[in-house]
C-alpha cells in the first residue's frame, strides 16, 4: 500500500524558508538510497531548491539535478519543474498543488507553517485517503 507523509513546518527556520525542509527530507532519502524525485511548483522553486542543496549544510553531499537530459536516471534526487515529465521513483516530494498519484511507495507533502494556507492540504489529504493510502502525520 502507498503511504503519503505531511510534514507539518513547526520549527522557526522551516517556517522562514520551507524549502530547508524539502532539503532535509531530500538528504535522508539519499542517506537511505531511496530515489527520489522533488516535484516543483514552478521553473523558479526548481533553481532555488537545486541552489539550496548544494549549500543547505556544509557537512552533507545530496547528489541532485534538475530534470530535463539523458543523465536524469543517474541523479539520486531529480528536482522536476512542470512541463517535465517525471520519472517514477519510489519517492516523491510534492511541492505542487495537485496530489501525486503516480506510482510510487512514498509521497511526502511539506505542509506550511501558516494556518490559512493549509487548507489545499486538507483536500489533499482527503484524496489520499480516498486512494487508500496509508496517512502519517510528522510535526517538524
Amino acid at each position: 500500500m502507498p503511504r503519503a507523509d505531511f510534514y507539518l513546518i513547526a520549527k522557526p527556520r522551516f517556517a522562514e524558508q520551507p524549502l530547508l525542509l524539502v532539503c532535509e527530507l531530500a538528504r535522508r532519502a539519499c542517506d537511505s538510497n531511496q530515489f527520489t524525485v522533488v516535484l516543483a511548483r514552478d521553473a523558479a522553486q526548481a533553481d532555488e531548491l537545486d541552489d539550496l542543496l548544494w549549500a543547505f549544510d556544509p557537512d552533507a553531499y545530496v547528489p541532485h539535478q534538475i530534470a530535463g537530459d539523458e543523465e536524469d536516471e543517474l541523479a539520486p534526487v531529480l528536482i522536476v519543474p512542470p512541463g517535465t515529465e517525471a520519472p517514477s521513483r519510489p519517492l516523491a516530494i510534492n511541492l505542487r498543488d495537485d496530489a501525486w498519484t503516480a506510482p510510487c511507495e512514498r509521497v511526502l507533502e511539506v505542509v506550511p507553517a501558516d494556518p490559512a494556507a493549509r487548507g489545499p492540504l486538507r483536500e489533499r489529504w482527503k484524496q489520499y485517503q480516498a486512494l487508500g493510502y496509508d496517512l502519517n502525520k510528522h510535526d517538524m
